[in-house]
């Protein structure tokens, strides 16, 4: 039998991209799944369920028993909830995700951070966010994710094994259940402006592509104890990201433009009234969303070019119609096209 690969977080999109990967090379993979979760695609693919929680160590331990490598994918990717959630779900998830790693002897540690990891340094112009960057420069308030997933790379230092960190960009592809749901009802209802003039290049990368460098790192030797970008240098405007989605829905293209420290003070004010009323609900415009559309792409990735050999290789024009048709079939609507 081919070694055992254990993949948290294997119902959401990354992690159903390298469970899709590992099982089209023939691979042996079991995933350690919430009761109640939708498994029917991993199902279909041939992996093996273990039921259990993060917050359950006793089921961590049973689901990673005999990994030679384990991809730690699961956490709470959103911009909105109190600071307690994410530290439950990212940070101490993934200490007790590590210890029982560490009783079970597993032979590879795989963790999924996120380029957020590094805050909002101050760069000189021209220059770049490389893997030596130091993390959690100004971080806003209320950003807690970012703040999270670096207590979360700390835990995995903790790993009494080998252990290598990914920070992937903003994902997209099928199985996105965060951002495409989002953005279609938003565009639908004519709510998207264009940030700033549109003719920034965007961090978008599709979920396949990360799956692949994700197992990559997670096989080389030369990676143990390494970090590494994973994102898009820059293929596609803001512009021309909305301008694909919009023809594909078959919507009137975006002309509103707001400029962007206008959106960011009005996002921070809509976080702010939330706040203060106590919503569980993110307000429909936040800073971080702005942030993901609006920031410019100083993100290098030419470490995980040169060690790994990895580089996208799905672009944007063939990407999106593919997110946007898993979306169609899973919610049920029929397009004009």
């Amino acid at each position: 039998m081919s070694k055992l690969n254990v993949i948290t977080g294997a119902t959401g999109q990354l992690g159903s991209h390298i469970a899709e990967q590992l099982r089209a090379a023939g691979e042996h993979v079991r995933a350690l799944v919430r009761p109640g979760s939708d498994t029917r695609f991993l199902s279909e693919i041939g992996v093996e369920l273990a039921a259990g929680d993060l917050a359950d160590p006793a089921s961590i331990r049973r689901a990673v028993a005999g990994a030679s490598i384990v991809y730690h994918c699961a956490a709470r990717v959103s911009d909105w909830g109190p600071w307690s959630t994410f530290e439950n779900e990212i940070v101490a998830g993934t200490r007790n995700f590590v210890a029982a790693c560490n009783a079970e002897n597993v032979g590879r540690l795989l963790h999924v951070s996120s380029i957020s990891v590094y805050g909002h340094p101050k760069l000189p112009a021209g220059s770049q966010i490389t893997e030596e960057t130091p993390l959690g420069q100004h971080h806003w308030l209320w950003d807690y994710y970012p703040r999270a997933k670096v207590l979360a790379e700390e835990e995995v230092h903790k790993f009494a094994g080998d252990w290598t960190i990914v920070r992937p960009s903003w994902i997209y592809g099928p199985r996105d259940r965060i951002t495409i749901p989002r953005v279609v009802p938003a565009l639908s209802e004519n709510r998207v402006p264009i940030i700033g003039a549109g003719d920034n290049l965007l961090n978008i990368i599709y979920a396949g592509d990360v799956a692949a460098g994700v197992i990559l790192a997670a096989n080389n030797p030369n990676a143990v104890g390494q970090a590494y970008n994973l994102c898009s240098e820059g293929e596609v405007t803001q512009k021309d990201l909305i301008d694909s989605l919009t023809d594909t829905l078959e919507l009137p293209r975006i002309t509103k433009h707001v400029p962007f420290f206008l959106a960011m003070r009005f996002a921070f004010l809509k976080e702010l009234f939330a706040r203060m009323l106590r919503r569980k609900q993110p307000p429909t415009i936040t800073r971080r969303a702005i942030y993901l559309i609006g920031r410019p792409p100083r993100f290098s990735i030419e470490k995980a070019k040169a060690e790994l050999g990895w580089r996208p290789r799905v672009p944007v024009r063939e990407g999106v119609p593919l997110a946007l048709a898993w979306y169609f079939e899973a919610t049920g609507i029929e397009t004009k096209t």
